[in-house]
């Protein structure tokens, strides 16, 4: 007997079965066909580490609940243990400040777009009071720092630094690190005196360049510089710039100005010659009032 015969009956069609295996959210439902199941003992369960409590949590966390109950927390003894870059990463942890909800920022923030005059001085006020922690105080000395040329060379010369005290290691950075900057800037041909169309330009008028004639002029370099050697209250790098290139003095002069007054006092700087003071030649890194910095 064919049950596809009777014409009151309703045709049965195959079912149809998608090629990816459902999962019901609910445990109680389930769908009206077979589908595979999978083990869930092989999902690794996540670790959860809480940084910010004064004691270390760790818990395993399992789809089925299983072992919410196994937390295990770390004793006393245990945390005093910890030293080195886990402790410093525990108290920069406990000592950040989240900047995101300060309320004074979220209020000049908030107006900056609707009412940009308010947010501008709302600003002014924040830097008024606040003064102290934004600006510094300054390092240097008050008195202008002495120039002076002995024989120079472009080739083959000396710079000689004087300071008022001993430079500490991060005055000794800065210095190099300014010696560097200008060394690349110049070595890039970015001191020719040769092209200075928009300082030489009138300031009434729209700036304008011309590329012909800046690729015309004949490009400086910056050929060689040593390292800066440092000797008490004394320091000397030797240099050979290679061409006649008045503006790069200039440059470094500017900036050692600046550091003079506002970082570390230099009482005197020499270009050229071949002595200075109570310099003293052939010393090595084993003095104790010697050393050389790279730059």
């Amino acid at each position: 007997m064919f049950l596809g015969t009777h014409q009151s009956r309703i045709p049965l069609h195959p079912p149809k079965f998608s090629p990816f295996p459902h999962f019901s959210p609910q445990i109680t439902h389930f769908p009206p066909f077979p589908t595979p199941s999978y083990p869930i003992n092989g999902i690794p369960k996540p670790l959860i580490f809480n940084a910010r409590s004064s004691k270390k949590q760790f818990r395993i966390c399992s789809s089925s609940g299983e072992n919410e109950a196994g937390d295990e927390e770390m004793g006393e003894d245990d945390a005093e243990e910890l030293d080195g870059p886990k402790r410093r990463f525990k108290q920069k942890v406990e000592d950040e400040i989240d900047y995101d909800r300060d309320p004074e920022f979220a209020d000049i923030l908030g107006s900056s777009l609707d009412e940009p005059e308010k947010a501008r001085k709302k600003v002014e006020e924040r830097v008024r009071n606040k003064r102290n922690k934004i600006l510094h105080t300054k390092t240097g000395s008050a008195t202008p720092m002495k120039v002076t040329f002995n024989k120079f060379d472009f080739t083959n010369s000396h710079i000689w630094f004087e300071f008022y005290n001993a430079p500490l290691e991060k005055d000794v950075t800065l210095l190099c690190d300014a010696i560097r900057s200008w060394h690349i800037v110049g070595r890039l041909g970015g001191c020719n005196s040769m092209n200075m169309q928009l300082s030489q330009s009138h300031y009434e008028k729209r700036p304008s360049y011309d590329s012909v004639q800046g690729s015309s002029v004949e490009p400086t370099t910056f050929f060689n510089v040593g390292d800066l050697e440092v000797q008490d209250n004394l320091a000397r790098i030797w240099l050979d710039i290679g061409v006649r290139e008045p503006l790069l003095l200039d440059i470094l002069i500017n900036a050692l100005m600046q550091i003079s007054s506002d970082y570390v006092g230099i009482k005197q700087v020499v270009f050229g010659g071949s002595e200075f003071e109570t310099w003293k030649e052939n010393m090595s890194t084993d003095d104790p009032c010697y050393s050389v910095h790279k730059i």
